[in-house]
């Protein structure tokens, strides 16, 4: 919106596919919403008892910038326990929120112009960030006649003197696919080569279903060149509370506390009181809950496959979205977003909101029981475009 009270660099309007989903939900009053990435679940009742117990103790306040030390040693104990890595105290930061972290992240080794690759389809919010921390993006197109892994020709081919980082996603939001540790490994050569910073957006790991999740900072020579971005908000089902946390070289770490002390100084006491209960009860908490998806997403692909004119990769490699082809069709992904929503009252989103080759996709969302997905599905079968 032109304003000039307005910076001009918000006139126009950035709004994005998930921004407007919620307006789409509102549309109808039997709207079933399939399009955004929190669940209907709520928080385990244990992590909110034991943080709201902390909450009465005293744990109310301001905690250091860096963040609560006992929720950096159980990251610390985590890596260990799960990854066999050792990690520094001192290269880890809390974040509030791994949005914020990534944001934290660009600010800190981003000059104005330094270009940032994006392996495409990806998480709607990356451009933007790189673009608000003076860097440029550059889509990488992967596709799924090649499983969405990164073609390492394709991506040598886009870097220049300015490129500085590279960000992955995996298991990935949109497409639920996992790169494999042979794509990982290349992928690592190649920064190698090129001295490249990885942005690894580490969000899903808990929902790796084909083969264990291997962080790429693990890899040999690796941990230097990476930043890690985690989040309690999918692998614990606490979106609301905010809370993630950041692992990279301590330098890196030094100059992203600095940046977050100008913003919000640290990041919610009480979340971080969260998390710590979150990873201490993590074997009590989490398998019920990665089933619970695991059922969902593979419930949803099964209906997918059933249905004329739509196909998804089967079985899913993880997270709970399905990237959902469309293009037998003939028509475009807002075009049949649109459709599903006008006629089943179903709100999905666009391939195209998650980048260029994302034409001829819809991202579902599987957030809600088998029960009401079995309804959106039924009444998306009985579709004309879909017979």
């Amino acid at each position: 919106m032109k304003h000039k009270y307005l910076s001009k660099k918000y006139w126009k309007d950035n709004g994005t596919a998930l921004g407007a989903s919620g307006e789409m939900a509102r549309s109808f009053d039997d709207c079933i919403n399939l399009s955004l990435g929190d669940p209907d679940l709520t928080t385990d009742e244990l992590i909110i008892e034991q943080a709201f117990a902390d909450a009465k103790m005293g744990h109310t306040k301001y905690t250091e910038p860096q963040g609560d030390p006992e929720l950096i040693e159980e990251i610390c104990k985590f890596y260990q326990e799960e990854y066999g890595m050792e990690v520094p105290a001192k290269e880890v930061f809390i974040s509030t929120s791994a949005c914020i972290g990534m944001f934290l992240a660009l600010e800190a080794i981003l000059d104005p112009a330094d270009e940032v690759i994006i392996p495409a389809p990806y998480f709607t919010f990356y451009l933007q960030q790189v673009e608000m921390a003076g860097g440029i993006p550059v889509e990488l197109p992967t596709y799924e006649e090649e499983d969405f892994q990164i073609d390492m020709q394709r991506l040598e081919s886009m870097i220049n003197e300015r490129t500085k980082a590279i960000i992955i996603n995996t298991p990935c939001n949109p497409t639920g696919n996992c790169l494999t540790l042979e794509t990982m490994q290349k992928l690592a050569e190649m920064a190698q080569k090129h001295d490249l910073v990885v942005i690894a957006d580490d969000i899903y790991t808990a929902f790796s279903y084909q083969n264990p999740f291997v962080p790429i900072a693990s890899l040999p020579n690796m941990r230097e060149r990476t930043i890690t971005l985690n989040s309690f908000s999918k692998n614990f089902t606490m979106t609301g509370w905010r809370i993630g946390n950041i692992i990279a070289p301590d330098f890196i770490i030094r100059t992203i506390q600095n940046i977050n002390e100008n913003l919000v100084y640290s990041a919610p006491s009480i979340s971080q009181r969260a998390a710590i209960h979150a990873l201490r009860n993590r074997k009590t908490i989490q398998p019920k809950m990665i089933e619970e998806y695991r059922s969902r997403v593979f419930y949803a692909a099964e209906r997918i496959n059933a249905i004329p004119n739509m196909h998804v990769i089967s079985p899913p490699r993880g997270t709970f979205y399905l990237f959902v082809n469309i293009k037998d069709t003939g028509l475009t992904s807002q075009e049949v977003t649109d459709r599903i929503l006008q006629e089943a009252h179903v709100v999905v989103l666009p391939g195209n909101a998650f980048g260029n080759c994302g034409e001829g996709y819809l991202r579902i969302a599987c957030t809600v029981n088998k029960e009401v997905l079995k309804e959106a599905f039924d009444r998306i079968a009985k579709m004309s475009i879909f017979q």
